[in-house]
């Protein structure tokens, strides 16, 4: 399927990552139509990406065949209910609501829609995302594939079965926040050990993009990088040796798993 035309249901932060990412792969911003009940918000997509917008989803469904759904999960039946006479099987429906399966958009739409689930994270904001995406029991591969290449856009994008999405939450859906604290935690102990707070801060954000690209673009184990770090009876591995102390590795793969945990209580 090619992406000829995009319409949103809910235009917030993660709809506004994608519209930027997409006009930036070369999608006319003509082609996007977006629904928002807030007139302030709306006016602003117009005028920052030069997009059309209306307070009326079923105009997004009738001008548009490929829907992302962008709202929050509590208004799910809110926004589809209206929508299930019009939605049609020529139409796909994309959602990015975190813990709401497949099977339950497609119980309030009625009949074999065709929907793809994915799960983004929010450095999709600058085009570093990282998501997870998997098709319904109607979806088709050029469903996927498109959903892929639209996220593709905003960072990097994963087909995985649905069953894994709840692991993708606990993993790159939490994950920014887990980052976040480690590098808290890395400019507290520059300034601990007598730095200033914004030289730590820099540093520390710059150490975890550096390693991270290492990882991205070398395609090395991290295990491989981090041992050409620790010198013989160097600093390094003085400092690994007090990680492993601590249970670094131990409470991240514990955080993963209560992440991905709570994702599924939330779902059931």
């Amino acid at each position: 399927m090619e992406l000829t035309g995009l319409g949103f249901i809910g235009g917030g932060n993660m709809a506004e990552a994608l519209i930027k990412g997409l006009i930036a792969s070369g999608l006319d911003s003509q082609a996007i139509l977006a629904a928002e009940l807030m007139p302030q918000r709306r006016e602003f997509l117009e005028q920052t990406y030069g997009i059309a917008t209306t307070a009326d989803t079923s105009e997004v469904v009738a001008q548009k065949k490929v829907i992302l759904l962008a709202v929050k999960p509590q208004a799910l039946d809110a926004a589809l209910m209206p929508l299930s006479e019009v939605f049609t099987d020529e139409h796909c429906l994309i959602s990015i609501l975190a813990g709401v399966k497949t099977t339950r958009i497609e119980a309030i739409l009625g009949g074999s829609p065709r929907i793809v689930r994915v799960m983004p994270n929010t450095p999709a904001l600058i085009g570093a995302g990282a998501a997870a995406l998997s098709g319904g029991r109607h979806a088709r591969d050029e469903d996927v594939e498109l959903a892929r290449q639209m996220f593709s856009s905003v960072g990097v994008a994963e087909v995985v079965a649905e069953k894994l999405l709840d692991a993708v939450t606990g993993l790159s859906g939490s994950g920014p926040a887990y980052v976040y604290s480690m590098i808290e935690a890395l400019a507290d102990g520059g300034v601990l050990e007598g730095l200033p707070r914004d030289v730590a801060l820099n540093l520390a954000a710059q150490t975890l993009i550096g390693a991270a690209q290492m990882v991205v673009q070398t395609g090395e184990h991290p295990a491989v990088l981090r041992d050409r770090v620790c010198s013989p009876g160097g600093t390094t591995i003085a400092a690994v040796e007090t990680l492993e102390q601590g249970g670094l590795r131990a409470t991240l793969m514990g955080a993963v798993t209560r992440a991905s945990q709570r994702s599924r209580e939330l779902a059931d």
